[in-house]
């Protein structure tokens, strides 16, 4: 994790509950196949605290092998492409135009003499949201472990009071985030969070069972960037 999710981060482990939750998960990890790796669990929070401007939250990781690492929604580079990202891209397109998932899919998207885009190298191969999270995009889960073919199988250990209290832990000490939520378990975080302060956006999930009861036309990228460009924040390039 970058250093300055330390404090917050190490007062959450300390935590009765946390405990709780370490014990069970040292314990499935010995004997079951848990996803994410043990090195990835906390991958969502390498984006650097003190430039999260926009958080987008998950329900729990894919449970299937070599999907999950950590963010939200993002799968490894070369891994197909799961229904929820490809929904999610393709309402990126119809509402930006592009994404700058395109160049790892065939699709040349021109990128600035001497720059890379959201901090990538050129040939450098990364998951499939790594640009997003390099520009401040924090891609947290509600739960952040699965068992393997087993969706859903980590609720109720504890993850979900983790979760709440990063979220209140941002909308409290942080100002002017926009806060993305897609599906019944994110919107049950609305009320965690200081909508005078912050821009929360809410739709459908982007599951292929609910994407067109809501999220397919709802334009939450280019409504986030109006909204950065409104406190004069960097856009993100989606």
């Amino acid at each position: 994790m970058h250093p300055s999710w330390k404090p917050i981060l190490n007062s959450e482990f300390e935590k009765p509950y946390f405990q709780e939750l370490s014990n069970f998960l040292t314990d499935a990890y010995s004997h079951k196949t848990i996803y994410p790796p043990k090195t990835q669990v906390f991958s969502a929070f390498t984006t650097d605290l003190d430039s999260v401007k926009v958080i987008i939250i998950g329900q729990d990781p894919y449970h299937t092998p070599g999907a999950a690492h950590g963010l939200a929604f993002s799968v490894p580079a070369n891994y197909p492409i799961p229904p929820s990202l490809q929904n999610i891209l393709k309402e990126i397109r119809d509402d930006c135009g592009h994404t700058i998932i395109d160049q790892f899919l065939g699709v040349a998207l021109p990128t600035p003499k001497n720059q890379t885009q959201g901090g990538r190298k050129k040939g450098e191969r990364v998951p499939l949201l790594s640009p997003w999270a390099s520009q401040g995009v924090l891609l947290l889960n509600n739960t952040l472990t699965v068992e393997a073919h087993r969706a859903g199988s980590h609720r109720g250990r504890g993850w979900e009071q983790f979760t709440e209290n990063i979220i209140k832990y941002l909308s409290e000490k942080r100002p002017r985030l926009v806060f993305i939520l897609w599906g019944r378990d994110a919107r049950s975080k609305k009320i965690l969070i200081d909508a005078q302060k912050h821009f929360v956006l809410e739709a459908a999930h982007p599951s292929p069972f609910s994407a067109h009861s809501g999220f397919f036309g709802c334009r939450h990228f280019s409504k986030t960037n109006t909204q950065l460009k409104a406190w004069n924040l960097p856009e993100i390039t989606w």
